[in-house]
């Protein structure tokens, strides 16, 4: 009878938040552990599953770093990164296009679809979703800066009840051009700004934004976020993935958060809870 109590409790105490995000657009960058471990995979499949029942209208854009490593190494091609973007050659964006679109984001739309949502796998060209140019003048290669969105195809496909799952594979110059190879945190980042959503999570595979002490940030704001960038605490990968979070926070999406998508049912926890996990990103004024 108290475990039957404790969840009626749950779910009463989820009422609020789920009042507050029925019919909102909520933008989800897909990536780390939980989409490499099955059983995480499930969990996350089934998390997206009731986020749908119960209104709310999920944007996924997943990456896949680790899988065009993996490939890129069987095959003998070379891949650099700086300041955690990839350089992108010619030879190295067939391959992330063929991870990213081909394998990749068809896993992920068939498993959603097996697991009760209405899901459907596009890449960033398709109907120009994504547009981009050659970051840095070219310094890159093929690895793009967005240039523009087409909400309105994004609007139609959630408007019709399916869930968009999204490679961050853009349209370059021209019907011959391979395509730009865009960082999944910024894709989502301008995906996020351009429907206007009510929230941007991006999964990771540690708890959050770590202090000096290695202890996870509850709480950032911009500025806060430029200062610990110069202290050294802040580098690598997380860095283009906190510039998507500002950028966000700043053009119009209420709040960010980092979570830790190694914990199952990470979404639920941060969306449906008082307490939340990870770190949420604000604006300053908020």
């Amino acid at each position: 009878m108290q475990k039957n109590a404790r969840v009626v409790k749950i779910l009463l105490d989820s009422l609020p938040f789920i009042r507050i995000f029925r019919g909102q657009i909520i933008v989800i960058k897909y990536g780390g552990a939980a989409q490499i471990n099955p059983q995480l995979k499930e969990k996350f499949a089934l998390d997206i599953v009731i986020m749908y029942m119960l209104g709310l209208k999920p944007v996924i854009i997943h990456g896949g770093g680790k899988r065009i490593n993996e490939v890129l190494d069987i095959m003998g091609i070379k891949s650099e990164f700086q300041n955690g973007y990839r350089i992108t050659s010619a030879e190295c964006m067939r391959i992330v296009e063929m991870v990213l679109s081909g394998e990749i984001n068809k896993e992920l739309s068939a498993f959603l679809n097996f697991h009760g949502a209405k899901a459907v796998g596009i890449s960033g060209k398709d109907a120009h979703l994504l547009q981009a140019k050659a970051k840095d003048n070219g310094a890159f290669g093929y690895t793009g800066e967005i240039t523009a969105v087409n909400p309105h195809f994004l609007l139609n496909v959630i408007n019709d009840g399916f869930v968009p799952i999204i490679a961050p594979i853009a349209t370059g110059e021209g019907a011959g051009h391979l395509g730009y190879n865009i960082n999944a945190d910024i894709a989502a980042c301008h995906i996020a700004k351009a429907l206007n959503a009510k929230k941007i999570i991006f999964l990771s595979d540690i708890a959050g934004v770590l202090d000096s002490n290695k202890e996870p940030i509850s709480s950032l704001t911009p500025s806060k976020i430029k200062e610990l960038e110069v202290q050294g605490i802040i580098s690598g990968g997380m860095i283009p993935k906190l510039e998507a979070c500002i950028d966000c926070v700043q053009n119009g999406v209420e709040k960010a958060h980092i979570i830790d998508g190694r914990i199952e049912h990470s979404l639920l926890l941060e969306l449906f809870t008082t307490q939340g996990i990870g770190t949420e990103i604000c604006n300053e004024t908020i």
